[in-house]
């Protein structure tokens, strides 16, 4: 939230750095009629004597922010004396619009649910403040507020066009409201802010979730023209898809950019792999399928790539040619085990029926790999938002769970829901359960309204990320899981979008499908 575009690993440092209690708090000693001076960051709460010396400190000079700081994170953000004292220092001095501002942003920052009344406390005492709006922007879309945070956004925008953050959370705010006008507003914004790096984002976000190739490209090819690789690294992870897109499509254009990125990173690997490609390519057209197959086989991959279907396709086609469909398929069947799709599971189809297996064979196979790899899931017992008691794993025997670790302030978990929502509203089946567990409690209060504002179906449960990193090994959210009938884990670390949807539908209903 406290970013334009959260990801995984930002929104985890935000987490950590408050979850629990405040677990770092930096404590200003504070002398009479003298110059502040920080000392050394303390680990957990300061010393009563620690905290009345910051909160005479703040009296002395309620305009003085650093003064704030100092008392807010020497009490502790999750202390309820923090907001009654707040609450007193506000009415003893309505008029005040540091106070407000202070202790709202601290909360703000923390994702914590009390920086709304402040914040909107705040923006009585200065409605022209374009940060107050933009902030609370964040908390209405943290509570699943959709309507809310843009109204609020378009605030921010209105104090201060010339901020391209604010601006360009606006924009990325109404993606959901007319594709059409979504992307004018990017292009928009690209003209506006040549050199912001937000504008490298929003094209970055609009190839990634187009949905026809042709348009990725073209989106990537305004990033690379744009926003220079070297420069913006939004721009340079751009170039990792587009670049494995070429791989696919055109091997002339991929190593045209693949040359143009240098050696630095994995490009080097890139750079190897598209030589190797174009030459195995040459090696096909003359029918040369066995050392075309030879060096398909030795190329070395970057560690993260877009290439898995591409590759594993070319690789059962050369055994194929070679009159080898025994290995086409069973190589086939690791990769479709692990991540189905149904471009590979035609072709497992079309090479099962020429060894005479048929479907039900085929499904068979697949089964046999996913149970190799099968582990039991922790049996937890965590508690429900309704009341309602607890739930556990023992109760839903029989039934396929797709579990999701998250948190509010979590924009990528956020945006997996839809898509997870869409699958598990299409299968509609009594036999599918779909689980939320939070793993920041200090967010708890906003679930409720996430659930509400955004009629999203599935369970919430109240889990910490110490539950989630012991028993399910969970780093960084979102992190999913599909549990079977039997209580085993037999899909994990798989993220979903609108380019994979159906793998997870996939999934699912073969887990539905076991016993029946």
């Amino acid at each position: 939230m406290t970013e334009i575009f959260s990801n995984g690993s930002i929104c985890q440092d935000i987490k950590k750095m408050f979850n629990g209690i405040v677990r770092i708090i930096l404590i200003l000693v504070f002398f009479k009629n003298i110059t502040s001076a920080q000392v050394p960051v303390r680990m957990g709460t300061a010393t009563a004597e620690e905290i009345a010396i910051a909160k005479g400190v703040v009296e002395g000079n309620l305009d003085s922010v650093k003064a704030h700081n100092v008392y807010i994170y020497a009490l502790g953000l999750n202390n309820p004396l923090l907001v009654d004292q707040y609450d007193r220092w506000i009415q003893n001095n309505p008029k005040n619009k540091i106070i407000p501002l202070t202790i709202g942003t601290a909360y703000y920052n923390a994702e914590m649910p009390q920086a709304r009344k402040f914040l909107l406390a705040a923006s009585k005492l200065d409605s022209n403040n374009g940060k107050i709006w933009f902030m609370l922007s964040g908390d209405a879309w943290m509570r699943g507020e959709t309507d809310l945070s843009r109204e609020y956004s378009h605030k921010a925008t209105l104090a201060d066009s010339l901020n391209a953050n604010y601006t360009a959370y606006e924009v990325m705010s109404s993606q959901d409201v007319n594709d059409s006008i979504y992307k004018l507003k990017v292009l928009d914004f690209v003209k506006r802010f040549p050199d912001n790096a937000n504008g490298a984002k929003l094209l970055y976000s609009l190839a990634l979730h187009s949905k026809r190739v042709r348009d990725k490209i073209n989106y990537f090819e305004q990033l690379r023209k744009y926003y220079p690789p070297e420069k913006f690294d939004r721009s340079a992870a751009g170039m990792v898809t587009l670049a494995d897109i070429y791989l696919q499509t055109d091997l002339v254009k991929a190593a045209d950019l693949i040359n143009e990125m240098g050696e630095k990173g994995e490009w080097g690997i890139r750079k190897r792999l598209v030589q190797g490609l174009i030459r195995i390519d040459s090696l096909s057209a003359v029918q040369d399928y066995k050392q075309a197959n030879i060096e398909l086989q030795a190329l070395q991959l970057p560690r993260f790539n877009y290439l898995r279907d591409f590759l594993a396709l070319k690789k059962a086609y050369f055994l194929d040619r070679v009159g080898e469909v025994k290995r086409a398929y069973d190589s086939l069947i690791v990769v479709y085990a692990n991540f189905p799709t149904d471009q590979v599971y035609a072709a497992l189809e079309a090479y099962g029926n020429r060894i005479g297996r048929n479907k039900q064979q085929l499904d068979n196979d697949i089964a046999v790999i996913r149970d190799r790899s099968a582990v039991d899931a922790y049996p937890f017992e965590l508690g429900r938002y309704s009341g309602n008691g607890a739930l556990r794993l023992s109760d839903l025997r029989g039934k396929v769970v797709l579990l999701t670790f998250w948190y509010p302030g979590c924009s990528p978990c956020r945006a997996e829901f839809p898509y997870f929502e869409a699958v598990v509203n299409k299968l509609a089946d009594k036999d599918l359960v779909y689980i939320g567990v939070n793993v920041v409690p200090e967010q708890d209060d906003v679930v409720p309204a996430i659930m509400k504002n955004n009629k999203y179906s599935f369970i919430p449960l109240r889990g910490t990320s110490a539950f989630a990193d012991k028993y399910y090994g969970v780093k960084s959210e979102p992190e999913n899981f599909l549990i079977d009938k039997s209580g085993r884990i037999i899909f994990r670390k798989f993220r979903i979008d609108e380019t994979n949807q159906r793998t997870l539908e996939l999934m699912i209903m073969s887990l539905l499908r076991q016993d029946k």
